[in-house]
C-alpha cells in the first residue's frame, strides 16, 4: 500500500507515492532489533540513500543502526512498531526531502564535506538553499555524501573496462570513455556554479548572509561529537558568558537553543542552579523563571536534574537554606517546574549522587513537611468532587505563609465562626 510522501497533502490524486513503512521485530533479550523490510524502495521514492532515513531513525530514538547493502537490511536495535517509525519517517521528510518553498519532494542533495555544508536544489520550483546541520544526521550525512553511491558505480566501471581491455576487445572504445571521465571529474567537483548567476547588490548581500550562517555552523557536527563532559562545560561556559555580560535575563530563548544545539537540554536546570541560584534562591527563581519553564516543562528529565541542583544550592548555602528547603520547594511546585509525582519519586529515595548522604537525609527531612502537605492536597482535590452537595462538610483549606519556615493546615469552619482551629502544626 502506497503513501503520499507528504502525509499533510490528503489528495487522493497527489503524484508523489512512497510504499507504507514496512517493520519486522527479530531478536529477543538484548538482541531485539527492528529490520526494515522495504527501505530500499522507500529511499528511491524519496530520493535519498536508504542510509539516510535509517540513521535517522536512529538519532531519534537513541539507538544503535546497522547497514547491510549487500543484503538490502537495514536495522534499528530495539523494538519499534512500524505506525512509530512512519509517523518519525514524516519528520526525516519534512527537514531533508521537502523543499522550503514549493514543499515539493522533487529535490537533491549537494553536500560539500570539505565547508561542512549541505546545500538542497529543488527541481520543481528551481528553489536553492542550505540545510540546518545541527541535526545529528548532518554529520553522518557529511561523512557518506550521497556522491559516494555514485563514486562505488564508476569504480565498477573501470573495472569492467580492464576486463574489456585484458580480453582485447573494445579498446577503441575505452580510449573513448577516457576522454568522457575527465570533463565528468570536473563536473563533479564544481559545486560553485550559482555563484556566477546573479551578481546584483541584493544576491550579494544574500549570499554572504548564507556564508555567516554557514560559519557559525562549521563546529556544530564536530561539537556533538564530542563527549557529554565536554558538552556540558561548553553549554556552562555559554549561560556563564552570558551572565558576566549582564545579558543572561533575557537570554531564554537563546540558551535553551544553545542545550539543545549540544544535546544536553535535560541537564540544563542543573546548570543553570549553579549560575544563577545562591542563598536569595527565592528572589532568583521569580526571576529566572522563565529560563527554568523553557526546560522543565513537561520534562520530567529536566525537573530531576533541578532537584539535584537544588541539592547543590543547598549544600553551598546550607547555614541559610537548610531550613527553608519545603518553602523553596513549594515555590518551585507554584512555578510549575516541578510535577508532584518527580517530587513523590525523589522523597522516596535519598540520593548522594549530588551531595553527601548525610546532607541528602537533612534535606528529606527538612522537606517532609511540604511532602506532607502536598500528598493531603492531592487527596482533598480528588475528594472533593464527591462532598460538593455536603452543604454541612467542614472545608479543609491548605494556607501556606512566604513569610513562615513551616507549612500549616487549617480547617475553617461555617462563615459565621470567626475565628480559625489551627488543627496540626506541622
Amino acid at each position: 500500500m502506497s503513501v503520499n510522501v507528504n502525509r499533510s497533502v490528503s489528495d487522493q490524486f497527489y503524484r508523489y507515492k512512497m510504499p507504507r513503512l514496512i517493520a519486522k521485530v527479530e531478536g529477543k533479550g538484548n538482541g531485539i532489533k527492528t529490520v526494515i523490510v522495504n527501505m530500499v524502495d522507500v529511499a528511491k521514492a524519496l530520493n535519498r540513500p536508504p542510509t539516510y532515513p535509517t540513521k535517522f531513525f536512529g538519532c531519534e530514538l537513541g539507538a544503535q543502526t546497522q547497514f547491510d547493502t549487500k543484503n538490502d537490511r537495514y536495522i534499528v536495535n530495539g523494538s519499534h512498531e512500524a505506525n512509530k517509525l512512519q509517523d518519525m519517517l514524516d519528520g526525516f521528510i519534512r527537514k531533508f526531502v521537502l523543499c522550503a518553498e514549493c514543499d515539493n519532494p522533487e529535490t537533491d542533495l549537494n553536500v560539500n564535506p570539505r565547508k561542512q555544508t549541505i546545500g538542497t536544489s529543488c527541481k520543481a520550483c528551481g528553489y536553492r538553499g542550505m540545510l540546518d546541520t545541527r541535526h545529528k544526521l548532518c554529520t553522518f550525512i557529511l561523512k557518506n555524501p550521497p556522491e559516494a553511491s555514485e563514486g562505488g558505480s564508476a569504480t565498477v566501471k573501470k573495472k569492467n573496462r580492464k576486463k574489456d581491455k585484458e580480453n582485447g576487445s573494445g579498446s577503441g572504445e575505452a580510449g573513448n570513455q577516457e576522454n568522457f571521465d575527465a570533463p565528468d571529474a570536473v563536473d563533479g567537483d564544481d559545486d560553485d556554479d550559482d555563484w556566477g548567476e546573479e551578481t546584483t547588490k541584493e544576491a550579494q548581500r544574500r549570499r554572504m548572509e548564507e556564508i555567516s550562517d554557514h560559519a557559525k555552523n562549521l563546529t556544530l557536527s564536530e561539537d556533538l561529537e564530542k563527549p557529554l563532559e565536554e558538552r556540558v562545560n561548553l553549554f556552562y561556559n555559554f549561560v556563564k558568558q552570558r551572565k558576566e555580560n549582564g545579558t543572561v535575563g533575557t537570554a531564554d530563548k537563546e540558551i535553551l537553543a544553545e542545550a539543545e544545539r549540544l544535546d544536553v537540554k535535560a541537564m540544563g536546570p542543573l546548570i543553570l542552579s549553579e549560575l544563577l541560584f545562591d542563598e536569595n534562591i527565592r528572589e532568583q527563581l521569580k526571576k529566572y523563571q522563565r529560563h527554568f519553564l523553557r526546560f522543565c516543562h513537561n520534562n520530567k528529565k529536566a525537573q530531576k536534574y533541578l532537584l539535584g541542583g537544588f541539592e547543590c544550592v543547598v549544600k553551598l548555602h546550607k547555614v541559610q537554606l537548610l531550613q527553608r528547603v519545603p518553602i523553596i520547594l513549594k515555590d518551585f511546585y507554584d512555578a510549575d517546574l516541578l510535577e508532584e509525582d518527580v517530587i513523590f519519586a525523589w522523597a522516596e529515595k535519598v540520593s548522594k549522587k549530588y551531595v553527601s548522604k548525610e546532607l541528602a537525609k537533612e534535606i528529606h527531612a527538612k522537606a517532609a513537611p511540604f511532602i506532607k502537605w502536598l500528598k493531603e492536597a492531592e487527596e482533598e482535590s480528588e475528594g472533593s468532587e464527591q462532598e460538593e452537595d455536603q452543604d454541612d462538610d467542614e472545608n479543609v483549606e491548605v494556607v501556606y505563609s512566604s513569610s513562615a519556615r513551616e507549612l500549616k493546615v487549617e480547617t475553617v469552619k461555617a462563615e459565621k465562626e470567626e475565628e480559625d482551629i489551627d488543627i496540626d502544626a506541622i
